[in-house]
């Protein structure tokens, strides 16, 4: 039997973007155990419900998260919509899907690039960051911020997008699909990416569900679960089948992801086609009394935001489970057999946003 020995992975990494911590338990080059810890970045942003009232801390709820930014927004405010009752405007909530779809496309290209980069192909690195400006462009145009956007507000949306901006970015779908239908062509056939990803930490279907697995980590092993599909805001009138693969594997998961960026594409598309016209807010009177869970599908799968009111402008309690909370069973899970090579590969495919766990 191999002698046992720990070895820290981790929180500073040159292939890892975020501050993940584990410690790996190996025999020779193959981990047995991984040991997650996590509150490396931990900026008590929860607590500040207690400073700044429910309408103020909206601009917190979107600062918890530079790629997740429109998104987090997005479920702190509907949360405390659902808590006073208050239905917003149609154009709103498309207005808000579209914004929430560029965030996905934005965060799959941004994850394309450092998965790219890790594995050595820094041609592909280049060109999804490249087609990513894209979009950040867009969100420059349409929100007036590129990476904080600060669009969403309680009972609605704070800024239009007029005739001219839609068609800038339909505009600028077309092109970056058009770019990236090759490149993610190409990056599936290749055999070097196949050989990396193929195989390597499997999670199978009854596993997935068991450990908790959400987004594209559950539908990589054959889950059909999309919070979409739920039908909150603009997405009752949308069409959202979810992306799945059979394949479990790493090669599943960066396949999903891929295709979803197509997905979201035609779903910006739809929703620019069917836009009504009218307000982006309503007036918002009174304060939150009661409490609300609200879940929303994040890039990285689904995010749940539980807000608590007690009649006063100040909530009693904000939280949020993110969908890398979620991931980390799965992921230590898969790494059980791995070597320690494949490592910083396996982490990559889960797309780890710390940021957002550790708030």
């Amino acid at each position: 039997m191999a002698k046992r020995s720990i070895v820290p992975f981790g929180p500073q990494h040159p292939v890892l973007p975020e501050p993940v911590h584990l410690d790996l338990v190996l025999e020779d080059e193959t981990v047995v155990q991984a040991v997650p810890s996590i509150g490396y970045i931990h900026r008590g942003l929860e607590k500040l419900v207690e400073k700044r009232d429910f309408k103020q801390y909206c601009y917190i709820a979107e600062r918890i998260c530079g790629i997740c930014s429109c998104g987090h927004g997005l479920g702190y405010c509907m949360a405390v919509e659902e808590v006073m009752g208050i239905e917003g405007p149609e154009r709103a909530n498309y207005l808000r899907a579209i914004w929430v779809e560029m965030s996905r496309i934005h965060s799959h290209l941004l994850w394309l690039g450092l998965l790219a980069d890790a594995m050595g192909f820094e041609s592909l690195f280049m060109e999804s960051w490249r087609l990513r400006e894209k979009i950040l462009d867009m969100f420059d145009e349409t929100a007036g911020g590129r990476i904080i956007h600060s669009v969403n507000q309680v009972g609605g949306v704070q800024k239009d997008m007029d005739h001219m901006m839609l068609h800038h970015l339909l505009e600028a779908v077309k092109d970056i699909e058009s770019d990236i239908k090759p490149v993610v062509d190409t990056f599936l056939q290749d055999y070097t990416v196949q050989s990396r990803l193929k195989g390597a930490g499997v999670l199978k279907k009854e596993d997935a569900v068991a450990l908790g697995a959400v987004g594209p980590m559950l539908r990589a092993s054959g889950v059909e679960y999309d919070v979409r599909m739920l039908g909150y805001g603009a997405y009752k009138d949308l069409t959202v089948k979810p992306i799945t693969s059979t394949d479990g594997d790493c090669y599943g998961r960066c396949e999903v992801r891929l295709r979803e960026l197509f997905q979201s594409f035609d779903l910006i598309r739809e929703a620019i086609g069917k836009i009504p016209s009218g307000d982006i807010n309503v007036p918002v009177k009174g304060n939150p009394d009661g409490e609300y869970f609200m879940r929303i599908e994040q890039p990285r799968g689904e995010a749940i935001y539980y807000v608590k009111g007690n009649g006063t402008k100040y909530l009693d309690r904000f939280r949020l489970r993110t969908p890398t909370t979620s991931n980390i069973p799965p992921l230590v899970e898969t790494l059980k057999g791995c070597q320690l090579a494949d490592v910083p590969i396996l982490i990559l495919t889960i797309d780890p946003c710390v940021s957002c766990t550790e708030r």
